[in-house]
This record gives structure tokens, sequence and C-alpha cells, in this order.
């Protein structure tokens, strides 16, 4: 559940109010300092929110290390994400087969073709496109155009009638899409089938998101990144399989003197489990919102490393333009925000509702069966 704070003073009289202010906080220690057991939940938060910046940075990073023919030149993006993927698989069984760390999810093959493949098919796309860019696009404009993944997820969202149309929300859209188009125009190396490749990426994965409520989370199945990964890493790996036969074996095949090397491909795919692992604590002991602030970070961190370490060009152009797609974001998860909790406020008030008419039923049937003992006696 996104945020947690709720006006609890609304449903106080002003004695209570004042009682509550006045108590000393079970969570503090003597003089108002934090409890250890408090100190170490914010030690431990912060540690997950540190873990996931760091892998999510290192898979980005690492991704194109290996992609980028003027480093280690290994342009094959489906081999790559094939790779990911039957680690992924393999590491995913043993979790919930043999150490049976996550329990998996009932389900019927019915159900796994019509709802598990498509979303698959989608996923498979999403990151083959995602890591082909990498070989034309530098690391700061990638971060810069996956800005409109929150335009592309409330467009498709409409369109399958899962979102219900604003004007307002819709133009937020359009500034967090004006803001993308001037980092672009600001882009050194600006290179359009790139700009294409992650465009294309980022409307599979929106799509992918909108499937997963229609075709699961509607019908209650929730998968965590283990159970996920268990279900959809070998569907993807299949679907993966068919343009690597066409595209990139025939290339890998002509390269003879290629040999496969553990280590770096070991350690890249062994990042990309880890921060499907990452993810799992930091959404399920912290909270989504969360996860979208310390993205918000993870960005300008990749953004100044490409600029700093890889030497990428960033323009004055770039920056501003991103700044404005940042402040729309920031703005429709603000929105996103105020609804969940007025939809939380609003699912406790019935709640209180229904508790006080129940109590109120049970009275008025107490004093009834009074009556009619006295009237009895």
């Amino acid at each position: 559940m996104v945020g947690g704070d709720q006006q609890a003073g609304t449903f106080f009289t002003q004695e209570q109010v004042q009682k509550l202010i006045t108590t000393q906080d079970p969570t503090m220690g003597k003089g108002g300092a934090l409890s250890e057991g408090v100190v170490k939940k914010i030690v431990l938060s912060y540690t997950y929110v540190a873990t996931w910046i760091f892998l999510s940075f290192m898979v980005i990073v690492y991704n194109k290390y290996i992609l980028d023919r003027k480093m280690y030149d290994w342009p094959y993006p489906i081999s790559l994400t094939m790779i990911h993927m039957a680690f992924c698989s393999s590491l995913a069984y043993l979790l919930v087969r043999v150490f049976k760390v996550v329990d998996p999810v009932t389900m019927s093959w019915d159900l796994y073709l019509k709802s598990v493949v498509p979303i698959g098919l989608l996923y498979s796309l999403s990151l083959w496109l995602s890591n082909s860019a990498y070989i034309y696009l530098s690391v700061s404009f990638i971060q810069m155009l996956k800005a409109l993944m929150p335009v592309a997820v409330y467009t498709i969202g409409v369109l399958f009638k899962k979102e219900g149309f604003k004007s307002e929300t819709m133009a937020n859209m359009v500034s967090i899409s004006i803001g993308v188009g001037i980092a672009a125009y600001g882009e050194a190396k600006f290179d359009s089938w790139g700009v294409i490749l992650q465009l294309g990426a980022v409307a599979f994965e929106a799509t992918r998101l909108v499937l997963i409520q229609i075709l699961l989370t509607s019908k209650g199945i929730t998968l965590n990144p283990i159970t996920s990964l268990y279900y959809v890493a070998p569907c993807c790996l299949v679907f993966l399989f068919f343009p690597w036969i066409f595209v990139e074996f025939p290339v890998l095949k002509e390269k003879s003197s290629f040999h496969f090397d553990y280590v770096i491909f070991g350690t890249n795919s062994l990042c990309a489990f880890a921060l499907n692992l990452a993810v799992f604590l930091l959404v399920g002991k912290t909270s989504a919102l969360t996860m979208n602030v310390a993205g918000v970070v993870k960005d300008w961190l990749l953004i100044a490393f490409s600029w700093s370490v890889i030497k990428d060009t960033v323009t004055p152009i770039n920056l501003f333009g991103y700044a404005l797609a940042f402040l729309g974001v920031g703005y429709y998860n603000h929105s996103k925000l105020q609804a969940l909790k007025a939809k939380e406020l609003q699912k406790k008030s019935q709640q209180a509702d229904e508790e006080a008419g129940r109590l109120l039923e049970q009275r008025e049937t107490e004093n009834d069966g009074a009556r009619k003992n006295e009237s009895h006696n």
C-alpha cells in the first residue's frame, strides 16, 4: 500500500488528541530518542533503497559496457537477454521448487497460456529493444527517454479502459512529452534508430504493465519478482529463441574465435537476478512510492555518471528538458499518491460506518430483548 500517513486527528476529539500528544510515543526512548527497533527499521529501509539503486545502476552500466562497440564490443542484445533469462529461470526454479523460499502460485495451463504467455511475449520484446538501444544511445539519454513511461502507461490504460480520461492528467502527460522532446532536441549524439528502439521498449513495457492488471491482478493473482521470473522467464526465453536463430546466431556462428566469458556474463546475469530480489525487498519492506523516489535519484546518478565517467555529452538543453519531464513525472506520482490516500481514507470511513451500524443494530437487539423481558415479567 502506497503511503502510510493518515490524517488520524480527524477521527479524535480534542481531549483525545491532547492525550496522544502528551503521551510518550512507544517508539521513543528516554528523552524522546528513537528506540532501537525503530532505528533498526530506518537503517534497513535505507539499506534496501541503497541496494536497489546500486544494483539497478550496475545492471544498466554493465549492459551498456557489454553491448557498446567502443567498450566490450559484444553488440548482441538478443543473446544477452537470453543469457539473463536462462540464468534467472534456473535460479528461480531452484528458489521455488528446490529450496522453497517462496511458494508457487496455483495456475492452470489455460490461465498460463491466456495470461502469462502474452505478458512473457511483451516482456521479451521490451528487454530486447531496451538492450538494443544501448548500442546506439548514451546511458543519460536513455534515462531521459524512460521518463515517457507514465505517458505510455496512462495512454494504454485509457485505450484498454483501465484508466479514466482526465484532461488535467492528459495535460500533465503532454508536459512530460514536451520535456522529453526538448531533451531529445538537445541530444548531442542523436540516433533515430536508437530512439525508435527505446520508444518501442517503453511501449511494450507499458502494455505489459497494463496487461498484468487486466490478466492477473483482476483475477486475484499476484506475482512477486521470484515467482514472476519462475513463470515468465522461460516463456521469454522461448520467444527470444526464434528471432535469435535468424538475426544473431548466423553472425555469432561466423565469429568462431568468440569464447564465452563466464566471468563477464555470469556476474552480469547475477546482477540482473539480484536486482529482481532487491525490487522484492524494496517494495515489500517499504512501498512502491519509495521505489519511485529512489528511481529518480538513480536516474540523476546515471546521468552524472554517464557525463563524468563514460564521457557522454550532456548539454544544458538535455538537462532542461529532462528537468521539465521530471517535474511532470513527480506531479503525476504525487497525484496518484493522493488518490490512493483518499481511497484508503474512504475505505476506512466505510469500515467505521459499517462497524457503527453493527454496534447500533446489536444495541437495538439488546434493548428489544430487555423490553420483552420486562413485559414478560
